[in-house]
């Protein structure tokens, strides 16, 4: 495969990502607007263990289908690379069924014992997507190891979509059924989109089937592997990706357990505890991961330029890679950190303004807390892709695993408190990427001896994004008696935009250099630079 092959297959799935990011980010602000805080409860009681369920059967599975049609198919084994997708497609469907079984015999029994039996709806809308999303794997790791990447791209794209809009559909049209029931159609609208996405990439397989029958019959001949031996090299590169990936959603489960019992034990009513936990995982959580939209292409580009550089051994560029990398993280996480603290309120009001006024107070006290988790949460993006670059992947795994046992500890610890109550578990998830993103760094330095520029790296970021801040909060608090709150916050977040950008410029946080690690970096900087806003 050429260099400029595999950049536009990058390019594309990265493209991709960044569209299914988006629209899944801004799905669920309509969506809180329909169904409130009770049925974010309920949906975001079911939605952790569906994608829980997801990782197990399927995380690994597409890379390792990849990896492994793509090396037969470059010996000239088409057959054989055939043959593994065969193989991997039988076991995931079954791993499909047995997980869909699994939920739809035991849901009732799930939700009690998560504490949120109104949440039955929810969990069972999402049966079937956990029979074809496996199938769906199945596809995209056997077109990627065929190195097309636009299959991926395109079911992706397509899943996403039909979600979206049927989610939201039936939701909308469900609403005066109950809250429980208006909740599950919003569940369903994950099937939905898993049933759009199979049936993409399995119409572009029978577009593309005649030319792979002619590729298997001009393949070179090679001895047959078992099944049993294909299974054993599935299972040996897909097992450690699952078990990474499994870290977070594992917490979530755990979270959803902890979170919902511990506040009943207090005092709560059921009713209450699951508006609390809907708050706090379906609309302060949901902004919290927006920033990642932009950081994801960071991470991206991160790990190709890492491991070329530690392919060469050469430690000088390793080492100005990930200065550069920490430091544009910490200009994207520190502002969209101090921005949600400076303007939780206001931004909850301008989202979820069909919600009760006590109910957007509340969550904007729990988004303030957790917004300090954003600067954490998007340097272990960066330090996680550059440890890859290292050839340390399981090392960020390790790291996060540690801040999740501390999760766990202080939210149990915390929720049980009735004075802090839910935003316990705020608190601990912003202690939990704390320590990972701490252990990450330590790691950095451990394996490649770097010693950050403290004012270029730390200080000039935090400068740049304190004083964006305060600049949202004078034009916010200026004009919010005079053109409103949800007018005056949509100013107050333009022009903090263009102050934090000239203020970048201004302090130096901002290099020429810094732009080749961002998709078409090296266009946006030479334009900077003919504006005379950027010196080369």
């Amino acid at each position: 495969m050429s260099r400029n092959s595999f950049l536009k297959g990058a390019a594309i799935l990265g493209m991709a990502g960044v569209v299914v990011k988006i629209m899944g980010a801004f799905y669920r602000i309509p969506l809180g607007n329909i169904i409130k805080s009770e049925g974010m409860g309920y949906y975001q009681t079911a939605y952790p263990l569906y994608v829980l369920l997801l990782t197990i059967s399927t995380a690994g599975f597409p890379v390792a289908i990849a990896k492994l049609v793509s090396e037969k198919r470059a010996l000239g084994d088409h057959m054989g690379a055939f043959r593994v997708f065969r193989v991997a497609f039988l076991g995931l469907l079954m791993a499909g069924v047995l997980t869909s079984i699994f939920v739809f015999i035991n849901a009732r029994d799930i939700v009690d014992r998560l504490g949120n039996s109104d949440a039955y709806y929810s969990l069972m809308a999402l049966v079937p997507a956990l029979l074809f999303v496996p199938i769906m794997a199945a596809f995209r790791g056997y077109f990627q190891g065929r190195q097309t990447m636009t299959p991926t791209a395109l079911s992706q794209i397509a899943e996403q979509f039909v979600r979206v809009v049927s989610g939201l559909g039936l939701t909308y049209y469900l609403i005066d059924r109950g809250m429980p029931i208006a909740a599950g159609g919003a569940s369903f609208g994950g099937s939905a989109g898993a049933m759009a996405g199979v049936v993409v990439i399995m119409g572009i397989y029978i577009h593309v089937r005649s030319e792979i029958h002619a590729e298997l019959d001009g393949g070179l001949d090679h001895p047959e592997e078992g099944v049993a031996k294909i299974v054993r090299d599935l299972l040996a590169i897909a097992v450690p990706i699952t078990i990474g990936a499994a870290i977070v959603p594992v917490m979530n489960t755990i979270d959803t357990m902890l979170v919902l019992r511990r506040l009943q034990m207090i005092g709560f009513s059921k009713l209450q505890a699951n508006d609390l936990y809907g708050q706090l995982t379906g609309f302060a959580q949901t902004l919290i991961n927006l920033p990642q939209v932009f950081s994801m292409a960071l991470a991206i580009s991160l790990v190709p330029a890492i491991s070329g550089a530690n392919a060469r051994k050469d430690r000088r560029e390793i080492k100005n890679i990930t200065s550069s990398g920490v430091r544009i993280t910490l200009l994207i996480g520190l502002p969209s950190t101090l921005g949600l603290f400076i303007l939780a309120e206001p931004i909850i009001r301008l989202l979820y303004f069909r919600n009760p006024a006590e109910t957007i107070v509340s969550i904007g006290e729990i988004l303030a807390i957790l917004s300090f988790g954003v600067v954490f949460l998007t340097l272990i993006q960066s330090l996680t892709a550059i440890l890859q670059g290292l050839g340390k992947p399981t090392v960020p795994v390790f790291n996060l695993f540690i801040g999740a046992v501390f999760k766990v500890i202080l939210t149990y610890t915390l929720t049980g408190i009735k004075s802090i109550n839910v935003k316990g578990a705020a608190i601990s998830t912003v202690i939990a990427y704390f320590i990972a993103a701490v252990l990450d760094l330590a790691s950095i330095y451990k394996y490649t001896e770097l010693k950050f520029n403290i004012r270029e790296t730390f200080i000039n970021p935090l400068l740049a994004s304190s004083g964006m801040a305060l600049v949202a909060k004078i034009i916010y608090t200026g004009l919010a008696n005079i053109i409103g709150g949800r007018l005056s916050t949509v100013v107050a977040i333009i022009v903090a935009a263009i102050a934090y950008f000239m203020l970048l410029i201004l302090t130096g946080s901002l290099t020429y250099d810094d732009f080749e690690l961002l998709p078409r970096g090296k266009q946006i900087s030479n334009k900077l630079v003919k504006l005379g806003l950027l010196k080369r």
